[in-house]
């Protein structure tokens, strides 16, 4: 049996601060083989450095997944070419800097991470599902245990991969609307499935950006600077555990840690 620790989009300084502080005590309590993190926003709230994804591999996260904000900070863009642990969506057109999966790989045992962009209320991009089958079929001859990270905004988009992806992968999680659903299961092809893990950062805030500033904007319509709330930091996610000789799911439970 593998178990997977899977930490949603971690925000800023404070969602650094908890995930450091609060990540001996998960893996202490639950004993994970493998953690996966959604960095994209770990960057003051926007992005990714090299250095601040080495603090992150420091504390015991052995993958970095993205989004679309993984550009956000213009140095990633070399380091993301070197280092195959930072994972961009594989639904950017051919030639984007970056590696859109990892195999990640302890005593024999394999797991792929795949990352998929959403395209609803997002950017014109390739279609997910299209390039996540073709990515899924080339993967599963290296392994049967897949995780796939779908960075999208709406909810049915990700319900319909998860339906998709049933009986092919692992597991589809997931990320970046920062807001934790409550519908984890295990799908009847054995694939384990959440809306949204939700977010690693300051809950004190709307969905980790300084409560006032984005109410003015709702109030006024106006442009208003963002800045990364500071108060109630924690962190959202799931733990999955697959059966490493088929790749069905055991179990997924979500969870938040408050330090």
């Amino acid at each position: 049996m593998i178990r997977i620790l899977f930490i949603g989009d971690i925000v800023g300084r404070p969602g650094r601060q908890v995930v450091q502080s609060g990540l001996p005590h998960l893996i202490s309590d639950y004993g994970p083989d493998l953690i996966i993190a959604n960095g994209e926003n770990a960057a003051g709230g926007n992005g990714l450095t090299p250095q601040i994804a080495q603090e992150l591999f420091s504390s015991g996260i052995h993958v970095l997944t993205g989004g679309n904000h993984i550009w956000k900070q213009r140095e990633i863009l070399d380091f993301i070419q070197d280092e195959p642990r930072v994972i961009r969506p594989a639904n950017y057109p051919e030639g984007v800097p970056g590696n859109f999966y990892y195999i990640w790989e302890r005593d024999g045992v394999k797991v792929a991470i795949l990352n998929l962009l959403g395209r609803v209320y997002m950017e014109p991009i390739d279609c997910p599902f299209v390039r996540g089958e073709r990515e899924v079929s080339r993967l599963s001859q290296i392994t049967p245990n897949i995780l796939v990270d779908f960075h999208a905004e709406a909810t049915s988009e990700k319900v319909a991969m998860g339906w998709f992806l049933d009986g092919k992968v692992s597991a589809v999680v997931g990320t970046h609307t920062h807001v934790q659903t409550a519908d984890e299961r295990i799908l009847p092809g054995g694939t384990a499935y959440i809306t949204d893990v939700g977010m690693s950062g300051p809950f004190d805030s709307v969905i980790g950006v300084e409560k006032g500033a984005i109410i003015s904007r709702f109030l006024t319509g106006l442009p208003v600077r963002f800045e990364v709330a500071k108060k109630d930091p924690r962190i959202c996610g799931v733990k999955i555990a697959i059966d490493e000789t088929s790749g069905r799911a055991i179990s997924i439970e979500r969870f938040q840690y408050l330090p």
